[in-house]
Formats: structure tokens, sequence, C-alpha cells
């Protein structure tokens, strides 16, 4: 099951309150909250794009950039021994770690270099 919605560059959780019989969900990957919410999977997917539709319009009134999903940086804690194997493999390959990091990266997600 797909538990990503995608509208407009932007990402959206599907979740389920079997409390209050409801789907809800929120925007991912920013750091403002905006939420939504419907009764079927269809109503919560048109909630969704109408939630990132009014940020965005929300942002043009006033002024304001819209937060980008993913700033493209992010601290990763691998611990110590993976960090030094890792950094011997860049040296050794005369690259960053930044570019060794981006490398394993997309050989994993398996994208196109």
């Amino acid at each position: 099951m797909n538990t990503l919605l995608h509208h407009r560059g932007y990402y959206g959780s599907l979740e389920a309150s079997p409390e209050d019989n409801c789907l809800f969900g929120k925007l991912q990957f920013i750091r403002a909250l905006v939420s939504y919410e419907g009764q079927t999977v269809a109503q919560l997917s048109e909630a969704f794009r109408a939630a990132v539709d009014d940020y965005l319009e929300t942002c043009a009134t006033l002024g304001k950039d819209p937060e980008l999903p993913c700033k493209g940086s992010f601290n990763v804690r691998v611990g110590h021994d993976l960090h030094l194997a890792a950094s011997v493999a860049a040296t050794r390959d005369e690259i960053s770690l930044n570019d060794l990091t981006r490398k394993a990266l997309r050989q994993y997600l398996d994208l196109d270099a």
C-alpha cells in the first residue's frame, strides 16, 4: 500500500484513526504543519491536494517562499567504524565523502547517475 500522497512536488502522509473513524495526514518533509482529513481515500486525496494548493497560495499572499520538501542536506550518524571506512574509501577513490554518499544513495535507490 502506498502511504504517501504526491501533488505539486509535495508529499503527504495517509493515516487512519479507528477511534475517530477517519483518515488524516500532514505534509511531510517540511517544518510547517499542514494537515488534512477525510472519510474515504478519495476524500483524503482531495483534501491533501487542496491543502497543498492552500499552503502555496497562502505563502504567495504573505510574500513568503514556501518550504521545499527536503533541503538537500542532512546529518547521518553512522557510527565510528562505518564513518572511518567510508572516509578511507572516499580518500582512496579521490572523491569527497559527500560524493561517496551520493553515489551510494543513488545505487541503493536505483537512480541514474
